[in-house]
């Protein structure tokens, strides 16, 4: 499905290899950078840059009405195994979620933009960091989306086939917490556990109690997550383990769950601390907010949708997603709308995302640019 000119969507796929095969984690996007600002250049676009370390932000016109849209560049630290020509040639570094495509999607749409804007301001951001480093509130922080009133953004999804976009509004993602149990027993001869206190007995029971958060606790109808990723303790198999570490995620989409849920960790990690005469402590990292589309904006991506493609293109997105996106720190200052875009690759469909051998349909880039440059004049206009 070709919905720009072959020229720009050549040189869209082009921009998307170069950056797969130089991937950058991070807040060390240089190069990446450097490639963007000289494309922006190169169309006649105004950059700043070194925002938030590493992030670029273009301007199409400086007067009327500003809406942003939003690309993130960085990598993770993945060792590629896909086989592609175009194969990261840094070790242990990987384009394994789309983004080297959502900077090329955004690029496309500069070039878009440039030659059919007529009214109204474009901030074309392009945001370090988004794995886990937090660079949108980098980019907040700046100041320099301070006048936006609306941004938009799209993320690859491998769920669906490219040519079909989910534009959905409420919540579409989850609060990205982070929890840290320390046990502390008393260690011993496995000969003799009557003189120990078995920190990796105290972390089963934490471990197996939790579970019963989310499936006795929380009311069904709201979308929860506890898991437990890690566990530590013991050193040798002939004696009792003096300490114990454990490490777990909570994934919520409402604040009340997710007080809820900390509540309830806190209390079972007490309890059996108290149960085994153990000293226990839990602490918790807050990570990224809910991705919250708003209602106004949700219903312009839609119609920009309806315009480059129909509404046969559009799926209806019934449930959120219980990943995380720091896109949510534009939306708790903006009106805003992150949108699914279709790019599931033949013979891929259950590569995840994040995953070694992760790639999408490069069709996909035709259909993002040409979106997001129509949601921001669609925009423009309602803001006009």
């Amino acid at each position: 499905m070709l919905i720009v000119p072959k020229e720009l969507f050549q040189q869209m796929v082009r921009i998307r290899r170069e950056i797969h095969m130089h991937p950058e984690l991070g807040y060390q996007e240089e190069n990446t950078a450097a490639l963007i600002t000289k494309e922006l250049k190169r169309l006649g676009i105004k950059a700043t840059t070194e925002i938030g370390k590493t992030g670029v932000i273009g301007q199409i016109n400086d007067t009327g009405p500003v809406v942003a849209l939003r690309a993130d560049m960085d990598a993770l630290a993945i060792q590629e195994e896909t086989g592609l020509e175009f194969a990261s040639k840094t070790d242990g570094v990987m384009h394994a979620c789309g983004h080297d495509g959502h900077v090329a999607m955004l690029l496309g749409a500069a070039s878009l933009l440039k030659e059919t804007l007529k009214t109204g301001s474009v901030l074309l951001v392009f945001q370090p960091a988004e794995e886990g480093g937090g660079g949108a509130r980098k980019i907040m922080e700046s100041g320099l989306l301070d006048k936006a009133k609306a941004i938009f953004a799209c993320h690859l999804d491998r769920h669906y086939k490219a040519g079909y976009l989910v534009v959905q509004p409420g919540p579409i993602s989850a609060f990205t917490d982070r929890f840290d149990v320390t046990i502390k027993g008393k260690g011993g001869h496995a000969a003799q556990p009557h003189d120990a206190i078995d920190a990796i007995v105290v972390a089963s029971l934490i471990v197996m109690s939790l579970q019963t958060i989310v499936s006795r606790e929380v009311n069904p109808l709201y979308p929860s997550i506890v898991s437990v990723g890690r566990i530590q303790g013991g050193s040798v198999p002939n004696a009792v383990a003096e300490t114990a570490k454990l490490s777990g995620t909570i994934r919520t989409t409402e604040t009340q769950i997710r007080t809820q849920i900390m509540s309830g960790i806190t209390r079972i990690v007490d309890a059996a601390g108290i149960l085994h005469n153990a000293d226990v402590s839990v602490d918790f990292t807050m990570g990224y907010p809910s991705v919250i589309n708003t209602v106004k904006e949700s219903e312009i991506a839609r119609e920009a949708v309806r315009n480059i493609i129909d509404d046969k293109a559009l799926v209806d997105g019934q449930f959120a997603s219980m990943g995380g996106e720091d896109f949510s720190y534009y939306l708790e200052k903006i009106p805003g709308c992150l949108v699914r875009l279709g790019a599931q690759k033949d013979g891929l469909e259950s590569i995840p995302a994040h995953s070694s051998t992760y790639d999408f349909d490069e069709n996909a880039l035709g259909i993002g640019a040409a979106f997001l440059a129509e949601a921001a004049k669609l925009a423009i206009k309602h803001l006009s």
